[in-house]
């Protein structure tokens, strides 16, 4: 009897313990955030709502998919402070293979709970300055090293000081916090160096290596990760339900439009539309389409590291051409547009600006000469067709000669051009007279006789 209660008692907390466990194991949740391209604003803000939506949904642990060349400090700085806040677990994952965590990705991987990479991948070159790439006559390795140690004793200027000494704590600071290798955290920003994705696991920089995401949630099983709050979490991601989360339409519209040179030929298109509206008034698509590119390539500037300066610089010089349409200035105003075109490009992008967001020479020189032809070369013909004779409707008959046709007592026709026109005239004419157009007058012609120096007269004399 006592044997038969026990038994009854097992099953029946078998019954209660084994569903409980496999509905806790069924609602682990994993979301996954697919990020690539350099780091923007629109990824800042793509990563910051992905992780407040997965810590309102419950989600156990948020999985970065990450590859990147890198991007804006400003916008790094925002994801790290968001997900060093953040109530749930982080892995950073540098996936697919040949993926790299470069420059701010690599501030983004030490900031991260566990920090995974597939194999053939890489990470590092976190270095704040720009860094040479082999180009055309570049001195070999032996020479630049020993230019450099000749440069050695030479100080740097103070804002690549202040620059370099900056981001090297900063991510000394990460890697302390996540107990990682803070000597090559430095030597990332310093000397821009890289590793492989197993030289990084035998440096102590990242903990796994995996080939799939399966394999790594088979690997991350079992791991504990301490929150800021100092509580310590086991995960348990073996066969937990996957959320790949990727940027919408929205996103990848802030992505396209946070690019330096894009704002301003989209700055540059809506001051040629709105240009087109003045010169033409009441075609309405022109100034529509400019003022829609204007606001955009603001909205574009708006949302990187940009000095104002120099986008002031540059609309004054797209100014300055508008003007060279209108005042004699002998060219004066066209060339200092151009000039302010390039001088304003190469002001505008701010020391947060990586070398794949600045504005070149050639591309600022491009930009400049195709304004001043579109608005010099439109702005003179449109003027010139201004200026011109009008060659339709009743001012075009000015000038017109015809012969009078018909006399209706006081009313007098004229053929002109073919037409029987209504006109008038400040003497007395004859069937025959030969009359020229000298205005229009509503629906009638104010005319002139003409004298035929010849004859001395077109109407017939009498003896």
């Amino acid at each position: 009897m006592v044997k038969c209660l026990m038994f009854c008692l097992a099953w029946f907390a078998v019954a209660i313990v084994a569903p409980a466990q496999a509905q806790s194991q069924a609602s682990s949740v994993v979301r996954v955030l697919e990020v690539q391209g350099a780091i923007s604003p629109a990824t800042a803000d793509f990563i910051t709502t992905g992780i407040a939506e997965a810590e309102a949904s419950g989600a156990h642990l948020l999985i970065l998919e990450l590859d990147t060349p890198g991007g804006l400090d400003a916008s790094m700085r925002a994801i790290i402070r968001r997900m060093l806040s953040a109530q749930l677990p982080i892995v950073v994952y540098v996936a697919p293979g040949g993926a790299r965590a470069a420059s701010a990705g690599t501030f983004i991987l030490y900031a991260s709970h566990i920090a995974a990479m597939t194999p053939a991948s890489n990470l590092g070159a976190a270095s704040p300055v720009a860094v040479g790439t082999g180009l055309p006559g570049q001195k070999p390795p032996e020479e630049s090293k020993k230019g450099e140690e000749a440069k050695a004793g030479q100080p740097k200027s103070t804002m690549e000081a202040k620059v370099a000494n900056d981001a090297a704590a900063y991510i000394r600071s990460l890697a302390e916090l996540r107990g990682r290798d803070p000597n090559f955290a430095e030597a990332a920003v310093r000397e821009a160096r890289s590793l492989s994705a197993g030289e990084a696991q035998r440096a102590g920089v990242i903990e796994i290596i995996a080939p799939s995401l399966d394999v790594l949630l088979t690997e991350l099983n079992g791991r504990e990760v301490t929150m800021a709050n100092g509580q310590t979490l086991t995960l348990a991601t073996v066969g937990a339900q996957v959320e790949r989360v990727s940027p919408d339409w929205r996103h990848r519209l802030l992505a396209f439009l946070a690019n330096p040179q894009l704002a301003v030929i989209l700055l540059m298109l809506g001051i040629y539309g709105l240009f087109f509206e003045m010169m033409s008034p009441g075609a309405a698509l022109p100034g529509v389409a400019g003022l829609i590119c204007l606001l955009l390539g603001l909205y574009g500037l708006h949302m990187l590291p940009v000095n104002w300066a120099g986008v002031a610089l540059l609309c004054l010089g797209l100014l300055m051409m508008i003007g060279e349409v209108f005042l004699p200035s002998f060219g004066a105003l066209g060339v200092g547009g151009l000039l302010a075109v390039v001088l304003g490009g190469l002001f505008m992008t701010g020391p947060d600006v990586p070398n794949y967001y600045e504005l070149s020479i050639p591309f600022l020189v491009s930009v400049g000469l195709a304004s001043a032809v579109i608005i010099i070369g439109a702005g003179t013909v449109a003027i010139r067709s201004r200026r011109s004779k009008t060659v339709t409707g009743r001012e075009a008959m000015v000038g017109a000669r015809g012969r009078v046709v018909g006399l209706d007592g006081r009313v007098v026709y004229a053929e002109i051009h073919g037409e029987n026109w209504r006109v008038i005239c400040d003497e007395p004419l004859e069937l025959g007279d030969e009359v020229m157009v000298t205005a229009a007058q509503d629906l009638k012609l104010r005319v002139q006789r003409v004298v035929n120096a010849d004859a001395g007269s077109s109407r017939p004399q009498s003896a």
